[in-house]
């Protein structure tokens, strides 16, 4: 996620907004009687008329950003393009001031991730629901800001929004566009959600923007009030988590290194990782292309403590890319053994070596390869297997809301068919005696306990076992089989893993 949508908070969606002063927090202008802000031209001194004159030609304030806005949600919408992919490409060398910047981050985040309520709050002010997707991309913007920011005028919204449909050739719609905002905007009060007792899973889908179906399974999984929560949460803190290069620096070290920055910083409970905020382009960092440290998610972290992973080992990780996991096992075994990195995609193989090469890794074998395909010759040979495995994503919803238009229910049980032929698959490659993580970025039990539930029953050669204590108590103490990380309780990204050990003899 970008570093400009953290920077906002969100409102209460549900609640009407009122108290606009200004275009994003500024106080508004007096007597305003001219287009855009400026002070119309009014009578002279002299007491005789001021002769009318046109306003010079300049762009609406704020347009530029809802250009770009738009250009995103259109690429992500329409294309099936990756929002912060989409969003990063948007916002190079655009020229916008830094304001625009964060505010084209929010509108692309925000709109994405309420797509489902703004939707259903449009229809109600609608005369028909097939709408060319062009247009109700622009009225979902329209929308965003009308319903969802505080600090936005809905005169900007809607006028930067009519002018919008001219530039994407829909001149003639800009009537239809600027009724319907028009009327969202005075019948915004009315506008209502399906009745929670007798539409239960209608209302929690729209007023939660999910698909009916992950509603219904967030429901079934963790029950209506744990539900509520997983699926009302917004990670409002603009921190990022780093961890030192552990064959370059020690702590003292990389703390020298970071009172240099600028950036806010917290020391994280994992070792060696900190929180830091306000570091712009940290990819550009200095510190960073010297290999100093990662950028690496605390549940990400915590895959790899899990792995128990000691100086000498044989391990693979079979699904790598782009090679976080990866680098974080070589380091901890002191770039000494073996650790074999896998993708099935050749580009994907090539992130991994840069990140070996920026850190200055030696023990690591990036290596393209189909990980469902049976290795013979590595059976029994590996000291520990990571198997980070493709699935829906769901634990990263609040980063990444595009996710929402690409799964399906489909398309998980397909995953859960894939994570089932893996874990079969690659359990075979650990010797007696040795370690087999599985773990998954998704909140859905059939792709987390339910899917390590089903491995143990058919592999009795297999048995779970609790986390090592490397990973602070505070996650820990919620392991059963396997650890659940949730967002709203935990405070990192909803990450599944289990620890299993393959038995001497059996």
């Amino acid at each position: 996620m970008s570093e400009e949508k953290k920077n906002f908070g969100k409102k209460n969606f549900n609640k009407p907004t009122g108290n606009r002063k200004g275009p994003y927090g500024k106080p508004a202008m007096t007597n305003r009687k001219g287009p855009y802000g400026k002070p119309a031209t009014g009578r002279p001194a002299t007491g005789r008329p001021a002769t009318a004159r046109p306003a010079k030609p300049a762009e609406m304030e704020g347009l530029a950003a809802r250009r770009l806005a738009l250009k995103v949600l259109r690429e992500v919408t329409e294309q099936g393009a990756y929002a912060s992919l989409s969003l990063d490409k948007a916002l190079q060398g655009s020229g916008i001031s830094g304001v625009d910047r964060r505010l084209v981050s929010r509108l692309v985040y925000d709109t994405l991730d309420h797509l489902g309520y703004l939707d259903h709050m449009l229809s109600q002010v609608m005369a028909r629901e097939d709408t060319d997707i062009k247009l109700r991309n622009i009225l979902r913007l329209g929308a965003c800001q009308i319903l969802l920011m505080d600090r936005i005028p809905e005169s900007a919204a809607t006028n930067t929004c009519v002018q919008l449909c001219v530039e994407n050739g829909m001149e003639g719609l800009k009537g239809v566009c600027n009724g319907i905002l028009r009327n969202l905007v005075r019948k915004k009060d009315e506008l209502t959600l399906p009745d929670p007792e007798t539409e239960p899973e209608k209302y929690f889908a729209i007023n939660y923007s999910l698909p009916e179906w992950l509603g219904t399974r967030l429901r079934q999984d963790w029950g209506e009030e744990a539900a509520k929560e997983i699926a009302s949460w917004r990670n409002t803190d603009s921190a990022i988590s780093i961890r030192r290069n552990l064959l370059k620096t020690d702590e003292a070290g990389f703390q020298q290194i970071l009172e240099k920055k600028i950036w806010g910083k917290e020391k994280s409970d994992l070792p060696g990782a900190w929180r830091i905020s306000g570091a712009m382009d940290i990819a550009r960092d200095a510190d960073f292309l010297a290999g100093n440290f990662s950028i690496q998610s605390e549940s990400s972290m915590m895959v790899c403590l899990a792995v128990g992973a000691r100086r000498g080992m044989q391990v693979l990780d079979c699904c790598a890319a782009p090679g976080g996991k990866t680098c974080y096992l070589s380091e901890i075994m002191g770039d000494t053994g073996r650790v074999q990195a896998w993708d099935i995609h050749d580009h994907r193989v090539q992130l991994i070596a840069a990140q070996q090469k920026r850190l200055g890794l030696e023990n690591i074998r990036p290596i393209q390869r189909d990980a469902t395909k049976h290795r013979e010759d590595l059976d029994a040979r590996m000291d520990a297997v990571l198997l980070d495995a493709p699935c829906s994503g769901l634990g990263v919803l609040a980063e990444k809301p595009d996710i929402k238009l690409r799964v399906s229910e489909e398309s998980v049980e397909e995953l859960i068919a894939l994570q089932r032929q893996l874990l079969e698959t690659v359990s075979q490659y650990v010797k007696p005696g040795g370690v087999l993580v599985y773990s998954t970025c998704s909140l859905l039990k059939a792709e987390n306990e339910n899917q390590v539930r089903a491995f143990l029953e058919a592999h009795p050669e297999f048995t779970a076992e609790p986390l090592p204590e490397t990973i602070p108590e505070k996650y820990r103490q919620h392991q059963a089989l396997g650890l659940q990380l949730l967002p709203h309780r935990d405070g990192v990204e909803g990450f599944y893993l289990c620890r299993m050990r393959r038995k001497e003899s059996i």
